[in-house]
């Protein structure tokens, strides 16, 4: 079944799907044999999460894959033959291993992504500008981990996507980790960049131990390009810094059940808040062209309401807490644990 993608506002490129296989137990006994109370299948990757929670949303947001052709049903199977484009390759899908013990700790296991020809990274980019223009769409989203070239092992080239969004004025949030993350922190490509704290630190190179430490970390970020920082701090909210201005946001506690695709959850919500509230065109009033504080306040609710639920992918929106935002964050404030470079 086709996808329906005329005039979505946000388009989604997953490079690395993975088939998450979660597993609940009572209790998990290391070196011995676990018995599941429950085992539930979906297809995810932090893209496809992007998508499944925007489309709860009521926004239209298409996501593009790369998918292997050994399991051609799987879209069908787990409910995404009409939200997702697929772009066919040869080969098996990675799969993640998640185990969530009734305390809510959360233990998962990933398998590397698959590498890549250079023809099919090609096809990938192709297809997504495509979709892109095809919709009008004022954001990509480039997330997850990233895939590398089968011939070189180095990672896949995220420029040319880069270069034609600027070339359509369509703005990209990049939420990847590890080395990538800190090369395209330093080219500075991507309008919003969602690194945790521990992310933050690594790309800055020193630990962060205060908020002041993470806003002028995630400054850092900004001086090469990027609009705007969505730092994740786990119990202590969430900061949106920009070049001039820094916003905390958090919710009253939650029970946590699934940890696993909150920091997606986030990124949806900031991305929903943002296109249901367009700022005025030559507004500058947050200092880039988009509502931050809005945004921020949003991200940390879907963020509260996805621990709250067992799956990676958000499965509902309801029961959304208080989001408190700070306009003055307190720079002095500590942070419940130091992020260590």
């Amino acid at each position: 079944m086709s996808v329906v993608t005329n005039g979505a506002p946000i388009v989604t490129l997953t490079p690395a799907p993975t088939l998450d296989r979660t597993y609940y137990v009572s209790n998990l006994i290391e070196g011995g044999v676990n018995r599941a109370d429950g085992v539930a299948e979906e297809l995810a990757g932090k893209g496809i999460n992007v998508t499944k929670g925007l489309i709860l949303a009521g926004i239209d947001a298409p996501g593009v894959i790369p998918i292997g052709n050994a399991d051609p049903g799987v879209l069908e199977r787990t409910g995404h033959a009409k939200t997702l484009i697929p772009l066919w390759i040869d080969g098996t899908l990675r799969v993640s291993t998640t185990m969530v013990i009734h305390n809510g700790a959360t233990t998962k296991v990933n398998e590397a992504p698959r590498p890549l020809s250079e023809e099919d990274w090609a096809a990938v980019v192709e297809l997504t500008i495509k979709t892109v223009r095809d919709n009008g769409a004022q954001w990509l989203v480039i997330a997850g981990a990233l895939p590398v070239y089968k011939s070189s092992g180095e990672y896949v080239d995220l420029q040319p996507i880069f270069d034609a969004m600027k070339e359509m004025g369509v703005r990209v949030a990049l939420d990847t980790s590890g080395e990538p993350l800190q090369f395209w922190a330093r080219k500075g490509a991507a309008s919003i960049m969602k690194p945790n704290a521990e992310e933050l630190a690594s790309a800055v190179g020193r630990t962060l131990t205060t908020i002041g430490d993470v806003i002028d970390a995630a400054r850092e970020l900004c001086s090469h390009g990027v609009e705007c920082v969505l730092a994740s701090l786990g119990a202590d909210g969430m900061i949106a810094v920009t070049a001039d201005h820094a916003w905390a946001a958090r919710t009253p506690p939650v029970k946590v059940i699934n940890t696993v695709g909150a920091g997606d959850a986030t990124l949806a919500g900031f991305l929903s808040a943002v296109v249901s509230n367009p700022v005025a065109e030559g507004d500058n009033h947050f200092g880039v062209g988009f509502d931050v504080p809005h945004g921020v306040s949003a991200a940390v609710q879907w963020g509260a309401v996805a621990v709250t639920q067992a799956t990676s992918g958000l499965e509902n929106l309801d029961h959304m807490p208080e989001a408190i935002l700070t306009e003055t964050p307190d720079r002095s404030a500590l942070l419940e644990e130091p992020a260590v470079a």
